[in-house]
């Protein structure tokens, strides 16, 4: 337990069952009445953002959570099974769980996998990765006047969009949050 003068940004708060981790605080202290706390809270599990107002010096349930580094092995079927680097435990993680990461994920790769009592709650992916094009269409020749793109699938399988000049069995730095185009990646 915890009050709310201790909230800070990226804690975790256990309400109504439900896990919510503090992206934005703010004491507020008006001149008249008494003093809150405005925080804007983030679900864990479903991404939901929202705003939520607590009075000074409540008191508010933390949530543990652990975040250890993992290597991504292979995919069993629905799950994703990372291993514990530091154990070598294996842990099987949902695909609903790894989410939008999992187009971003190779085998051995290194990850961050947060739990809460054992149940994984999100996959972490660096800010972004390199990753070999497999397949795209060859560039047209002369079409120069705007920089234009074109669809490439990666070698996940995921599709991104990557300037006219690159060709297949390239290498392309790729921000794993919005999966854009960072740049080529020279062996």
């Amino acid at each position: 337990m915890a009050t709310t003068n201790d909230l800070k940004n990226g804690i975790v708060l256990k309400i109504d069952g439900q896990l919510w981790t503090v992206i934005e605080f703010q004491h507020v202290k008006p001149g008249k009445g008494g003093a809150f706390v405005r925080t804007k809270l983030k679900n864990v599990l479903s991404g939901k953002v929202v705003d939520k107002t607590f009075n000074a010096g409540l008191k508010v349930e933390t949530a543990n959570v652990d975040k250890r580094d993992y290597q991504y092995l292979y995919k069993d079927g629905e799950d994703f099974v990372f291993m514990d680097t530091d154990t070598f435990d294996q842990l099987h993680v949902s695909e609903a769980t790894v989410g939008d990461a999992a187009h971003f994920l190779l085998e051995n790769q290194s990850t961050m996998v947060a739990t809460n009592e054992g149940v994984p709650l999100y996959v972490e992916l660096p800010p972004s990765v390199v990753l070999e094009v497999t397949y795209t269409e060859p560039g047209l020749q002369g079409d120069r006047s705007s920089a234009g793109t074109k669809p490439a699938t990666l070698e996940t399988g995921y599709e991104i969009q990557v300037p006219l000049f690159l060709e297949a069995n390239t290498k392309v730095k790729v921000d794993t949050r919005d999966g854009s185009y960072l740049g080529r990646v020279n062996d």
